[in-house]
């Protein structure tokens, strides 16, 4: 009989330790992680009083699927939108740690007396945080629903796309010692360019795919299809030369916009969980005390640094972004530690000969003290705060907890005109990514026909021309025409002759950058070669020009384009926004920076099992109201005081975010069967301003029993630009009130018929 590869016996060796070790990190009542990090010491090559892992390749490549998973789970519980509402916080908070990172790593390699390539490096080393160990210990510590973890990942997702950039820096310094601001620039651009068109490409096609095959799909297949779209995505990143883990992450995040993604993160739970824990075995494995002994000291240094200075400048970032006191102490102990990335950018020292061979195991030493740390300085964010609360001056910690607690407002002429500006600048930088990546998709597949076919090659250009031109026709016509805000909007803005004169800039630049590409298809195309094949002389760069604008006339006064783009547009925010359509009702932009809807399945455990609404403490104890119960096949929407709760019940709540994390550990959501597709509810949102002729002036919420009379429910009260969220029974409507009321459409034209059915 053949005996078994290598392999066996170490995931043997590996899976058993690391469970023995879990047990008992358990049974202590500590983090898993650090039960595999023992692990992974103990089975180390350089701990030779236990057995030792043989095949240290395939481990390392074994470990690098973990990460992928891990990175990939991460995305499925990540969302872009939720970090649009968060990119102040998260944009301040990691620019503030990076460069503060950067200063201090450089003037501690000083400090060490080391090299000034040394003292550059340790500075970028010392700024990247571990996402996977974060992660890990949110999970681990049953941390996840809270308000601040949400900044936290965010942050970490910056971090990691400022790693890509960073590295290039590095590797330009090491090869010329000066920065190239060209190769910097070219580096954001593809970094953006890739990441828009993947995830809009992504949300444009896979969540259309799934509606297709959803009848067909099993937990089988659907494992099997999610975790080809994660190694297919791992392999574009590769290929456009970013991390495996950045592609893992991005495809977790479209997954992240389906109705299948809690479905998607159940079936691959346990396979995260098998190669997560090689990934962190893996890393205990690169332990070496021998460098631990001859270095002692400086892993010392630099882990009291890491360990203070970084929580330290992450806390104030937090704190500078505008979040409360509570948030940024407790987001702050989260960034204690260095991780993965910190490795990759240490090879790169070393594989360009710039840094010293020391270097690296310091890192790695401290990146797994620091990693054995991280769980307890998460735990203790909560008693840092408390004593950070009991020594510091009363007023100064009043106005820092509450800064986040009062409601956004919005000015409405600067948002508009803010909004105008915005507006076409992103939609210029997403329609011209997209149009190039259309282009280039055609100039590489349409390449096979020219010169590979029986057809003359005029006839092929020709025809390779027309389907380009035809492809790109929706985006080109949205770039060049499509409107961001409606007429009226436009003629308030264009009042003033600056603002006049900036709208006409705005349309003109549109105009001449859909004719750019329109010209450079033309160009590629109509080139000099293609006029001499035919025999005829011809400037073909008069040509393409009056060619691009003769294109750009026809897409204005044609309607096919703008209709192929509408439907496209459609499509892709039906998709975008598919899980949100399945509350309810769609918050309007106005309220979603105050309110949160989100669902929670009841667990059989949870002590509101048989209760009664009415009886629940959602609203007395987190002012979080109750939208839509959803049993079995059937939706129940905006249930009575007196509706029971059933095991298994998915609720739909209303409330803020912070509430909500509060109360989703009583709630325990747990996802247990596929994804049904609710049908379209009747359910709107309406809103109503409360006038001298009303009925309800003067009039409490409670009088009104708009919830018996109309099934009626007034989720918000906006007075004096300032909103009452979930307002109480006692509160009485004013001259000048908006009222934010859900109701079918016929009870709320029966509402208002009757509101001013007096006047």
């Amino acid at each position: 009989m053949e005996s078994l590869p290598a392999l066996f016996s170490d995931l043997a060796l590996i899976l058993v330790t690391a469970g023995i070790t879990t047990v008992i990190f358990k049974w202590l009542k500590q983090p898993l992680v650090l039960g595999y990090i023992i692990a992974g010491i103990l089975i180390g090559p350089y701990f030779p009083w236990f057995p030792v892992v043989g095949d240290h390749e395939s481990v390392e490549t074994w470990s690098e699927i973990g990460m992928v998973f891990l990175l990939f789970a991460i995305g499925l519980e990540f969302s872009f939108k939720k970090l649009k509402k968060q990119a102040g916080t998260v944009g301040i908070t990691a620019l503030t740690e990076l460069v503060s990172m950067c200063v201090i790593g450089f003037l501690l390699g000083k400090l060490l007396g080391w090299s000034q390539m040394d003292c550059i490096f340790l500075g970028a080393m010392l700024s990247m945080s571990s996402t996977t160990i974060i992660a890990k210990a949110f999970e681990d510590l049953k941390m996840k629903g809270e308000k601040f973890t949400g900044s936290v990942i965010g942050v970490l997702v910056v971090e990691d796309l400022a790693a890509i950039l960073m590295m290039v820096i590095l590797s330009t310094l090491a090869v010329s010692t000066t920065l190239n601001g060209s190769e910097l620039l070219y580096s954001v651009i593809k970094l953006v360019f890739f990441l828009l068109v993947w995830y809009v490409g992504g949300v444009f096609i896979i969540p259309t795919i799934l509606k297709w095959t959803r009848k067909f799909m099993s937990e089988e297949t659907l494992t099997v299809f999610a975790v080809g779209l994660c190694f297919s995505m791992v392999w574009l990143a590769n290929k456009a030369g970013f991390s495996s883990a950045l592609g893992a992450f991005i495809m977790g995040s479209i997954l992240a916009e389906t109705l299948e993604a809690e479905m998607i993160h159940k079936l691959t739970t346990p396979i995260k969980n098998l190669f997560g824990a090689l990934f962190f075995v893996s890393v205990g494995m690169m332990v070496n005390p021998i460098i631990l002994v001859q270095y002692w000291w400086q892993v010392l240094v630099i882990t009291i640094v890491v360990v203070v200075l970084k929580s330290l400048s992450s806390g104030i970032g937090m704190l500078f972004s505008g979040d409360n006191l509570r948030n940024s102490v407790r987001a702050g102990m989260c960034f204690g530690q260095i991780g993965e990335f910190s490795f990759i950018i240490a090879t790169v020292g070393i594989s360009f000969g710039v840094i010293d061979e020391f270097l690296y195991p310091i890192i790695v030493s401290v990146s797994i003290i620091t990693t054995f740390l991280t769980p307890y300085l998460i735990k203790g964010g909560d008693p840092l705060y408390h004593w950070i609360e009991s020594k510091a001056p009363g007023r100064f910690v009043e106005y820092l907890e509450n800064k986040d607690k009062k409601i956004k407002k919005k000015n409405g002429k600067w948002v508009t005109f803010r909004s105008f500006i915005i507006g076409h600048f992103k939609s210029i930088v997403i329609y011209s990514f997209l149009v190039f990546a259309l282009m280039l998709i055609c100039f590489s597949l349409l390449s096979l026909l020219i010169g590979h076919t029986s057809i003359p090659m005029s006839i092929t250009v020709l025809i390779s021309l027309a389907v380009t031109l035809v492809v790109i026709s929706p985006l080109i016509w949205a770039l060049g025409y499509k409107r961001e805000l409606e007429r009226d909007t436009i003629d308030s803005i264009m009042k003033k002759e600056r603002s006049r004169r900036i709208v006409r800039f705005v349309y003109i630049l549109r105009f001449l950058m859909a004719w750019f590409f329109a010209f450079l298809v033309i160009r590629h195309y109509l080139s000099d070669v293609f006029w001499q094949s035919v025999g005829i002389q011809m400037n073909s760069i008069i040509m393409a020009t009056v060619a691009a604008l003769a294109y750009m006339l026809l897409m204005r006064g044609i309607s096919p384009a703008m209709k192929w783009y509408e439907r496209i547009e459609a499509r892709f925010l039906d998709n975008f926004n598919k899980r949100q359509a399945q509350h309810s009702f769609i918050l309007p932009t106005v309220l979603q920076d105050n309110f949160t809807m989100e669902k929670m399945r009841v667990s059989p455990k949870s002590d509101y099992i048989g209760k009664s609404i009415r009886h629940c403490d959602f609203y007395s104890a987190y002012n979080i109201t109750v939208v839509c119960v959803e049993r079995a096949d059937e939706f129940y929407d905006l249930p009575r005081r007196d509706f029971v709760l059933f095991p298994s019940d998915i609720i739909t709540f209303l409330g803020t975010e912070e509430e909500l994390g509060k109360l989703r550990p009583f709630v325990e959501v747990e996802d247990e069967v596929l994804v049904r597709e609710r049908p379209v509810s009747e359910m709107e949102i309406h809103y109503s301003v409360v006038s001298e002729g009303s009925n309800y002036l003067g009039v409490s919420l409670h009088d009104t029993d708009l919830r018996n009379r109309y099934n009626a429910l007034v989720i918000a009260v906006e007075r004096n630009d300032e909103f009452i969220l979930n307002p109480p029974p006692s509160v009485v409507f004013q001259k000048g009130d908006t009222v934010w009321f859900v109701a079918t459409e016929a009870k709320a034209e029966e509402l208002l018929k009757e509101a001013y059915v007096n006047e």
